[in-house]
């Protein structure tokens, strides 16, 4: 099985090459990327930027020039304060970009044109330890999440978290027919009070370590999982 690990943000990303010094990193139009020998499995990681529309071109571009089985985002998100706690590992099943509005048209046709089901049938979930992340929705913006739309996601949506890349990387993958896993780790939450990384950049980064370091100790079982079925 050939795997590409799509890393979005900057920060993210930082935190890979702390983990892997060795690696030996190589240049593309869009962003860094090199391979890595994690076990029996050869990955591809790629840098694929932050925002929709850096994280739709990248993921693009490694489906034409890497031809995966698999595409795996591993990254961050930020959660609804009182709804999911810093920490949580999420493994995602469906997107949905909220910030698009249609003043011509429907919003909510448009919303729902970008949203993304993503089809997990193929994952071995028998091998994995379900108490180590939580299945749900994403939604996705290209911005931080902003206090006034927490009741409106929550009362529409039912969300618990957000990011700005994972829709536009689940409706490409889909477009293109190729197996995708979102996985995304909860930094910091975001209530009534305001966010407690907003003004504190250090306790994002600090929290993003933490967060990569987890996905990256849990990918080898996410791997097997993904392969005991065809």
């Amino acid at each position: 099985m050939k795997a590409a690990i799509l890393i979005s943000a900057n920060a993210e990303w930082r935190v890979v090459k702390e983990l892997y010094p060795a690696l030996n990193i190589q240049s593309s139009p869009y962003g860094e990327f090199a391979s890595l020998d994690l076990g029996r499995q050869q990955l591809t990681l790629f840098h694929g930027g932050w925002g929709k529309i850096s994280a739709a071109a990248t993921a693009q571009y490694v489906i034409d020039h890497f031809e995966p089985d698999l595409l795996i985002n591993l990254g961050t998100c930020g959660g609804f304060a009182g709804r999911i706690e810093t920490g949580t590992i999420m493994l995602v099943e469906r997107t949905l970009v909220y910030d698009i509005i249609e003043q011509m048209g429907d919003s909510a046709e448009a919303i729902e044109h970008y949203a993304t089901d993503i089809d997990l049938s193929w994952l071995d979930a028998g091998r994995l330890n379900e108490k180590d992340f939580l299945r749900g929705l994403l939604v996705s913006a290209d911005r931080d999440i902003v206090i006034e739309d927490i009741p409106m996601l929550i009362e529409k949506y039912q969300a618990v978290a957000a990011d700005w890349e994972s829709g536009a990387i689940a409706w490409v993958a889909r477009r293109n027919q190729v197996r995708t896993l979102i996985l995304r780790g909860v930094t910091d939450l975001v209530g009534g009070d305001g966010g407690e990384a907003y003004g504190n950049i250090e306790l994002f980064r600090e929290r993003t370590r933490s967060v990569m370091r987890e996905l990256f100790r849990q990918l080898p079982e996410w791997l097997d999982a993904s392969e005991s079925r065809p």
